[in-house]
């Protein structure tokens, strides 16, 4: 198994957008202007292309992500590496999305996963890539949407972040204690 990956931060696609616009949008989403995005205005405001809303999971792992603070929610600032963030990865997603379905399917993810070059991907058995898609498909479709194909790249990069601190020779093995195991288990959960 290789596991190095991209996705400790969605890969820079595009230019930022204009403070202007940001701050529109900022405003738009934060209802109760707090000057802070909670992550239920947060999850209001995204779509995930599908007409379904958005993973809970998902945009409360982005928000804590960059949630500087620690204050359940994001600042403006905040706000604009959450706007970028999750734009890269729609683009990302666009890109191996080949049908338009709006989602992608097992060989849709593997391409995605494995695509970003020999130093810079995931490279799993194709009973692992079913493992994904039986663990991210919300719809039990055999696909993952745009929120849960994040959801994925999340888990996939902390558990991937978690297995190299103890493989210390990079050779794609690790041994562990059981109160080890658990350690790692509750870093991610």
């Amino acid at each position: 198994m290789a596991y190095n990956s991209p996705y400790r931060a969605a890969p820079q696609v595009n230019a930022p957008p204009d403070q202007t616009f940001l701050w529109n949008i900022f405003q738009r989403v934060d209802k109760d202007r707090s000057g802070t995005i909670s992550d239920s205005e947060l999850q209001q405001a995204l779509s995930n292309g599908t007409w379904t809303p958005f993973n809970p999971v998902t945009v409360r792992s982005i928000i804590s992500m960059f949630d500087r603070e620690n204050k359940g929610g994001v600042s403006f600032n905040e706000f604009a590496g959450v706007w970028k963030y999750i734009t890269d990865w729609q683009n990302i997603f666009r890109n191996y999305d080949r049908d338009n379905s709006g989602f992608i399917d097992k060989n849709e993810l593997k391409q995605a996963l494995s695509g970003f070059g020999e130093t810079q991907s995931y490279r799993l058995s194709e009973q692992f890539y079913c493992t994904l898609i039986e663990k991210f498909d919300r719809q039990r479709k055999g696909q993952v949407a745009f929120d849960d194909f994040i959801q994925c790249c999340i888990v996939l990069q902390r558990l991937t972040d978690v297995f190299r601190r103890y493989d210390t020779d990079q050779d794609g093995w690790i041994q562990v204690s059981y109160e080890q195991y658990l350690s790692m288990v509750f870093n991610i959960v």
